[in-house]
């Protein structure tokens, strides 16, 4: 019993872990990007969740579309040091490149700002009792993660992404 009471409160903290913030981030936001797609590409993606179901797998499903967390430090694009395009798992977006990416030592990729073009819509999230920024890609409506204004780069931003929400196109 003592275990499991262990085990509960270690994956509490862990799925806090990128939560840091409890307030709405400081005025220090990104710079407002134009609302263009690359390659003038500004058609959105709607699916019923029906279609969304058989696109993507039940991970991806659970965390992209029900706005789910993957585990901290499980993610294949956590560790990923080549050089390209970080983009939307469930349309292809192009929403980050390697440049961009940092270590943030939360669990999950880490991003000090996006490419620009309004590829990453934002909203309010107040769930878990919490306050927080989260992002979801501009074109598909699809849950990437959370931002936070404690990033160590110059932006001072920290995107913080479920790895199973990104692809990876290797330049």
């Amino acid at each position: 019993m003592k275990r499991l009471l262990l085990m509960i409160g270690c994956a509490g903290l862990i799925l806090t872990s990128c939560a840091q913030n409890k307030t709405e981030p400081k005025k220090k936001e990104p710079k407002k990007q134009e609302q263009t797609m690359s390659n003038n590409d500004s058609t959105k993606v709607e699916k019923t969740e029906s279609e969304w179901k058989q696109l993507l797998t039940t991970e991806q499903y659970r965390v992209l579309r029900e706005k789910g967390t993957e585990m901290p430090f499980t993610g294949k694009l956590l560790n990923n040091k080549e050089k390209g395009v970080y983009t939307c798992a469930a349309c292809g977006n192009e929403l980050f490149t390697n440049d961009m990416k940092f270590d943030s030592h939360c669990g999950w990729p880490s991003f000090d700002k996006e490419i620009a073009g309004g590829k990453i819509k934002t909203e309010t999230d107040t769930s878990h009792g919490m306050i927080r920024t989260e992002i979801m890609c501009a074109k598909c409506g699809s849950h990437l993660g959370h931002l936070f204004d404690d990033g160590p780069t110059e932006t001072g931003m920290r995107y913080c992404v479920n790895s199973v929400s990104l692809d990876f196109k290797k330049e």
